[in-house]
């Protein structure tokens, strides 16, 4: 697959949902642990919302659906999810700009932007056990698929399973960030429900990528 459109784009924010709705007593259970206990519930409030607004009518733009997404989130999110979420869409559709495609080098520059606007807004570093240390790797391994040749569909692929493993590494850390940093040595031993989630917008992204091809 050379590209993605609205079309599929959006098939990915359906997909996000689902998969949201269907993990979201794991999510709970992940935060409960080290945090709110609220990530699965505030995850699936905002992805209902999401897709409930693009239901009344889909932008013709990348841009401006990236946008509708991100906004949507920050106004329907509590928590850090909601900020850190919306913040990526956000900045994917700035960089994306007016556009009806996204071949896999603009996808990935997209999603490089909200990477960083999710560095600029949280401040988090790779090891502060985050949804940064899925994401990142994620973004990296897209970019280094694309570089070498890959398509789109192999590409995602990559990313989704480089951010299985960041979550996967999550595990044993010590939380440096968020919340879950006020429990010191506590929170090792349990998986990010950021990362965790993230996983999960990667994952679908792939599917989305691989079925629309």
């Amino acid at each position: 697959m050379a590209s993605v459109d609205t079309a599929a784009l959006v098939d990915w924010i359906h997909r996000f949902r689902d998969v949201i709705a269907d993990k979201r007593e794991w999510l709970t259970e992940l935060d409960s642990a080290i945090g709110d206990a609220d990530h699965g519930a505030n995850m699936a409030r905002g992805m209902d919302a999401v897709v409930a607004k693009l239901d009344t009518g889909v932008p013709d733009t990348v841009d401006e659906l990236l946008k509708t997404v991100g906004m949507t989130l920050v106004s329907s999110v509590g928590g850090a999810s909601g900020p850190l979420y919306g913040t990526l869409f956000l900045r994917m559709g700035m960089a994306a700009g007016p556009v009806t495609e996204l071949d896999a080098a603009a996808l990935a520059a997209s999603l490089r932007a909200g990477l960083d606007g999710i560095v600029a807004r949280g401040k988090a570093e790779a090891g502060d056990k985050t949804m940064f240390d899925a994401m990142a790797p994620a973004v990296d391994a897209l970019d280094a698929a694309i570089a070498e040749g890959a398509d789109l569909g192999a590409a995602t692929a990559a990313a989704a399973t480089a951010a299985a493993a960041g979550r996967d590494a999550t595990e044993p850390l010590v939380a440096r960030k968020g919340r879950a940093s006020y429990l010191g040595e506590r929170s090792a031993g349990h998986l990010d429900p950021g990362a965790a989630s993230t996983t999960l917008l990667f994952e679908t992204l792939a599917q989305a990528a691989t079925e629309s091809s």
